[in-house]
Order: structure tokens, then sequence, then C-alpha cells
């Protein structure tokens, strides 16, 4: 970027931000006789060279643009949305792994910029009967929480009339308006952070200490990890654990790693605009 915007010394006398008069003046100093010209002419050469750094800088400025809290959901939601599977990873640890697939599509969005998904997974073989169904509510972190995104997790109020969302025509689609009346039990949220410049992630993060409640083979709460690369894979672990600590269900020796399939199948990453904010306190009571 620097090489595009800054010219090379020797491409100085070019610079277009030099004054009109330069060349003439250059040429009397070569002309001219004594030190006094020639300081002139390093003096000229100086300040061309400031006003190009100013005129680098001033230009990288207005063409980089910081990116916003809206600007994080929306990528995150992105690279959550498409099908994916854990194929790879089970046919290299089929004693631990299975091979599953999850597809994620747009549900709905808030006019405040929050994004609904729905969330389906299921084993490779029996893609169309899904034992998981689940909207996704991505949004900006609160400004007192030290995240970027979270991503909360709802169940289905009507899994039936949801199942294969995904993969549906809109016209067969349960309607957009009627989303976030279908989202019902808040149960957990992951508070996402950006990663580090050089790393292979884009952004990752947990539940908050303690995780959130459940109660399903014993279990006294739950906890998650979730982890989105570059490179559009996603990492997930999902555990839980009872009154004494023990873990009774999820996998112990680390997440599962869901890759994007060769192609997709399902229909549109477009939000439609599904409800407006007066939706918005129904929905919030349900993570409280």
């Amino acid at each position: 970027m620097v090489d595009g915007i800054c010219l090379r010394e020797e491409e100085m006398s070019s610079c277009s931000g030099a004054p009109a008069s330069y060349t003439d003046n250059n040429n009397k100093a070569r002309s001219g006789s004594g030190s006094g010209s020639g300081r002139g002419s390093k003096v000229t050469n100086a300040v061309l060279k400031a006003l190009c750094v100013a005129g680098g800088v001033f230009l990288i400025r207005k063409f980089t643009k910081p990116t916003t809290r809206q600007d994080q959901t929306r990528i995150v939601a992105e690279a959550l949305c498409g099908e994916k599977s854990s194929s790879e990873q089970a046919a290299g640890h089929p004693m631990t792994y299975f091979n599953l697939r999850m597809l994620t599509c747009p549900a709905t969005t808030i006019v405040n910029g929050s994004r609904v998904l729905y969330f389906e997974q299921a084993f490779w073989r029996t893609p169309k009967k899904p034992y998981r169904q689940r909207f996704f509510v991505v949004k900006p972190c609160p400004k007192e929480m030290k995240c970027d995104v979270e991503v909360a997790s709802f169940a289905v109020r009507d899994i039936e009339e949801y199942q294969n969302f995904c993969e549906r025509p809109k016209s067969q689609r349960p309607d957009v308006q009627n989303v976030v009346g279908d989202i019902a039990e808040h149960l957990n949220t992951v508070y996402l952070s950006k990663c580090e410049k050089g790393r292979r992630c884009l952004y990752q993060g947990s539940t908050p200490l303690g995780g959130f409640p459940n109660s399903w083979n014993g279990a006294t709460h739950c906890t998650s990890e979730l982890t989105i690369y570059r490179n559009g894979e996603i990492h997930c672990w999902d555990r839980a654990y009872d009154d004494e600590g023990n873990q009774v269900w999820g996998v112990r020796e680390g997440p599962y790693e869901f890759k994007p399939a060769p192609t997709t199948t399902f229909r549109g990453l477009s939000f439609p605009l599904g409800f407006s904010s007066s939706s918005i306190g129904n929905l919030q009571s349900k993570s409280v």
C-alpha cells in the first residue's frame, strides 16, 4: 500500500504535489554557483518528501474505514452461514467424532442490525433428519463488556415447521414476520472477540465462567467454545457437567471441526427484514 502512495526518492521530481515552479527553480540552482543554491535544492527536496508523506497518510486515513460494531456482527453472521461438515475429522478419529453436517442460513434481521440465523445439525448420512435445531441471534456485545460480538442460542418453538428451512424455497418457509415469535427458550450465549492479526482465526470466544443451566443426562450446567477461522472453518466445543464437576456429555478430546462443504444446497445468504425494534424487548426478555 505504501509503495502505491509515496514515491521513491528518485521519483520525487515528478510528484504531483510539487509546485509548478519547481523545475525552473531547480534548473537555476544547477546553473548557479555557491553553497546557497545547493542548500536551496536540498530544502526543496525535503519539502517535497514531506508533502508526499503527508499526502500518503491522508489517503490511507480516507480510504481505510474502521470496522464498526455492525460490520463485525455482519462478518460473524456471514461466517456462520453455509453447509459445513466434520467428515475429515471423523475419518481421522472415527472412535471420537461423528460425521456431522451443520447447515445455517439467515432467517430474519432486526432494524438495529441484529441477525437471526436458523441452524440445524444432522448426521451426514441423514441430512434431512436433523437432531438439533436452533435459532442464533447475532448482535454486537454490550459496550460495557470486553467482547465484540455475541451469539445467543435459542430453542425453536415448532421444530417440525422449520425442519430443512434453509433448503426450501422462500415461498415454502415460515413467514419471516413470524420468526421472532418462534424463538423459544434461551439456551446459552457465546461472547466473541476478534482475533489478533497474524492468527488463523477470525473470531473466538466462549460462554461466561460457569456456563448456562442444562439438565440433560444429569447435567446442571453447560459450556461452549466457538472459533471462526478465516478459511470458513467453524470449531465448536460443547460440554456439560454435574454438581460435582464431572463431565456428563460432550467430547472430551477437543472441539468438533466443521469445514465448508465442497458445494452447498441452501438458498441464499441475504437477510430479510423481519421485525422491528418493538419486538426487541420480547426477544431480550428471553435471554434473561
